[in-house]
């Protein structure tokens, strides 16, 4: 498929994907942002800003970014989508200052309700929720991936993993793949613990190359002794710029079912059903395009479940290896 032919459905997509329902990644009745730009007296240790320090019981903590492993923003998506479900409280922060450049990821200058003008400044937030049925908390990370100073960055999420007893940490994030949008979203799931491995049938990733911040996440946890896994789930490669409600979904579900809990995601499932109706007009309207979506198609049936964990396995490799500036 060719880089115009891509550029002009996703322009497409973009455009007509406004009046097709909620959007993970602008649903401001959902979203928890507000929780993350809110004035707050803070108590500092390092670079970790604590809100207050939460009892919790065993706590699950969910991690992911905005960014380039945020691919149609289904991994933070997933993640406000949980908060907002569980009414998560925020508890901590990880101060800015020593991880952004503020000329690639600048700040915003914002008026309150008064007219008072603040500044906004790139958040990574630390959300704590109860969840009706589940023995055990959960904590939620989200927010954008830092532009320095990875592994000090990273220490702050274990520090306030082990101040909290956490459990394990569950990293989401989602690539763009050579995936028909007429299928299942693909998810794979991986982990280096013996423990998770054999409690949720996970095996270990063998992947060697340039990576992001989530492996850096799990190396941190590997030197703290906290056992990780992570989820990635697969955007079609034809619509790169779009939000994904399906990608979205499809790790709400995987998610959930991990922690051994369920939420109502009928607005999910509703977005979902738009994406895919909106991607069948557009790809209906251009030869190429459909063609293109018919071989995935073909591949994707063809694939049996070996088969088809294997080609997901490579799909993440290639994207990490091809990301700029690694």
């Amino acid at each position: 498929m060719s880089r115009s032919m891509r550029s002009s459905v996703n322009r497409s997509m973009r455009r007509e994907m406004s009046g097709c329902g909620p959007e993970p990644s602008s649903m401001s009745s959902m979203s928890p942002r507000s929780l993350r730009t809110q004035p707050i007296r803070w108590t500092r240790m390092d670079q970790l800003v604590w809100h207050e320090r939460p009892t919790l019981r065993r706590p699950v903590l969910l991690v992911a970014f905005e960014g380039w492993s945020d691919a149609g923003d289904a991994a933070s998506s997933t993640v406000e989508f949980l908060a907002e479900r569980w009414s998560a409280r925020a508890v901590a922060s990880i101060d800015a200052e020593e991880f952004f450049d503020f000329t690639e990821t600048r700040p915003r200058a914002v008026l309150d309700d008064e007219g008072n003008r603040r500044i906004e400044w790139p958040r990574n937030d630390l959300m704590a929720a109860t969840v009706p049925g589940l023995e055990h908390d959960v904590l939620l990370l989200v927010g954008t991936e830092p532009q320095m100073r990875w592994r000090t960055f990273c220490r702050q999420i274990t520090t306030a993993a082990e101040s909290l007893g956490v459990s394990y940490v569950l990293t989401l994030g989602a690539l763009l793949a050579e995936v028909p949008h007429t299928r299942e979203t693909s998810i794979m799931a991986s982990s280096q613990d013996d423990g998770l491995q054999a409690r949720f049938g996970l095996e270990a990733s063998r992947y060697e190359g340039p990576t992001g911040i989530t492996s850096v996440v799990h190396q941190a946890c590997l030197d703290a002794g906290i056992p990780s896994a992570g989820l990635w789930a697969a955007v079609p490669s034809y619509v790169p710029g779009a939000p994904s409600p399906k990608a979205t979904l499809a790790l709400v579900e995987r998610t959930t079912a991990m922690l051994g809990t369920a939420v109502p995601a009928s607005d999910l499932e509703i977005a979902s059903a738009a994406y895919e109706r909106q991607l069948d007009e557009l790809v209906s309207e251009d030869e190429e395009t459909a063609g293109y979506v018919e071989q995935l198609e073909r591949r994707y049936d063809s694939d049996d479940e070996g088969t088809g964990a294997e080609s997901l396995i490579d799909e993440v490799e290639r994207f990490l290896r091809d990301q700029p500036g690694d």
